[in-house]
């Protein structure tokens, strides 16, 4: 088969379309033939050489996936070759086969077509692990979503939306308009507004309950400046870096929490948890269309390079997807 490799870290030429050996199936493993994949923020890390794939992983970026059973490991239940699925995936995805754990399929919504469905796996993972299970974003409470345009953040202001809280989201102005139409009841421009002030002033000083950041050390102070008392900063990214001071006094008044997680290096049986939460609890959302992913545009696997340059530019919105064409001989 053919994936996008890294001979060498560095820019988005880094990115190689070559021939590599196909998978082969543990016993509780599907291989993939995958139709789609999507580009992550961590894709680009990987490719900069600061975050490889975890032991017994694919080389290959991609962190999910859509297309067809190929072949069913010995001990799989529940699946069969040819059944349309999703997938959140360790690493792997920019390929035209992946072997994935049974426990992180999810099947294909009858709603969306293929291709589509790839947008999905790890962003409702990510956003149904941290907005509900850890920082537990309830009916009437007000949600903080940073970056709002990107992937993570189209998903975590419609999942709010449809969970009764107020959404408010950080994006620039040009994406301010979608993100209305997708449940944010008010947008903040990061580039020319103080996000602190703005929160207070939309909440009556209050603050929000739950913050919902991929910006790390950058925003740090200011994120416990805009929660509510017992509110919960939930960290899981870090694009404005990684070191920081933090004022415990202004968290201990608050009562507030700070988390910060990762999905990527979880064990198999928690992943697995959390694909079947989201099957039961957020599945239904989108095949009602209450939550649809938004794609931005979609580009051929082999062009992974392009794809690459659009999301560092961050000149989308959602998701950037690589299509498979056919299979060279």
């Amino acid at each position: 088969m053919y994936a996008i490799t890294i001979p060498e870290p560095g820019g988005p030429d880094a990115l190689v379309w070559a021939q590599v050996p196909d998978p082969e199936p543990d016993p509780d493993e599907v291989v993939i033939e995958v139709r789609a994949s999507a580009v992550n923020r961590a894709d680009l890390l990987q490719r900069q050489g600061n975050y490889p794939s975890p032991p017994g992983i694919p080389p290959y970026p991609g962190l999910e996936c859509s297309g067809v059973v190929a072949e069913v490991g010995a001990e799989v239940t529940g699946w069969r070759v040819g059944d349309q699925v999703c997938a959140l995936l360790a690493g792997g995805g920019y390929a035209q086969r992946v072997a994935v754990p049974a426990g992180q399929l999810l099947p294909v919504p009858a709603a969306l077509d293929p291709e589509s469905a790839a947008a999905l796996p790890e962003v409702a993972c990510t956003v149904w692990s941290n907005v509900v299970q850890l920082a537990h974003l309830g009916m009437g409470e007000t949600l903080l979503v940073h970056g709002g345009g990107s992937g993570i953040g189209t998903f975590a202001v419609q999942l709010g939306a449809a969970l009764g809280a107020t959404v408010i989201a950080t994006a620039r102005a040009a994406k301010h308009e979608p993100l209305r139409e997708l449940g944010a009841a008010h947008l903040i421009d990061y580039t020319e507004a103080d996000f602190v002030a703005a929160v207070r002033e939309l909440t009556d000083g209050r603050g929000v309950d739950v913050i919902l950041d991929i910006i790390g050390a950058a925003y740090l102070g200011r994120n416990v400046g805009a929660l509510a008392t017992n509110g919960r900063l939930v960290v899981i990214g870090l694009q404005g870096g990684r070191k920081a001071e933090l004022d415990l006094s202004a968290l201990m008044s608050k009562r507030a929490s700070l988390i910060a997680t990762t999905l990527r290096a979880r064990p198999v049986a928690e992943k697995a948890a959390i694909v079947r939460g989201v099957r039961e609890e957020i599945w239904p959302l989108v095949e009602s269309g209450s939550i649809v992913p938004v794609v931005d545009r979609r580009v051929p696997m082999a062009m992974a390079a392009e794809a690459h340059r659009i999301v560092e530019n961050s000149d989308h919105l959602g998701k950037v997807l690589l299509v498979n064409e056919e299979r060279p001989a």
